[in-house]
């Protein structure tokens, strides 16, 4: 295994994050936030250097994103919402769609865009996966776009 394949240790320092949550199921994606803002300090992140939006739901995460990758002002940008399955389709063009729009907008602008956007099947596997600790989602999101910002400036 190479140098650059080995596990990094989160790195934030002199990087510029842009943060975009969504406010449907509010309480869950609030705990992502917190999981998010946590792993940022602990990566060594400056408050400056982190930006937080918040839209209506994870259908608009893509639209957000774009605007903040477009900027030109961010490394990366983390997008963070839930998802749950319900008794209609929406779940799938909700979840789906939001999930094309933002690699869509990662693709176009080549400003990487961390998908902490949790699709469950119901409340417990959202509860789990939001929770503090080790297993929440939004700081994994967080993490995943330190790397990607890392890598692009290794590039």
């Amino acid at each position: 295994m190479g140098k650059a394949a080995a596990a990094a240790a989160p790195d934030a320092t002199g990087l510029r994050l842009a943060l975009v949550a969504a406010r449907y199921n509010e309480a869950l994606v609030e705990q992502l936030v917190a999981g998010a803002l946590a792993a940022w300090q602990a990566a060594g992140g400056a408050a400056e250097g982190l930006r937080i939006e918040r839209v209506p739901g994870a259908f608009e995460l893509p639209l957000a994103a774009q605007a903040l990758a477009r900027s030109g002002s961010y490394d990366a940008v983390v997008a963070l919402g839930c998802v749950i399955r319900g008794d209609t389709a929406h779940f799938d063009f909700v979840a789906g769609e939001c999930a094309r729009g933002l690699q869509q907008v990662m693709l176009a602008t080549g400003v990487p865009v961390a998908f902490g956007v949790l699709t469950t099947e119901n409340v417990a596997q959202a509860r789990e996966r939001a929770a503090p600790g080790a297993q929440n989602k939004g700081a994994e999101a967080l993490h995943t776009a330190l790397a990607m910002a890392q890598l692009l400036r290794r590039v």
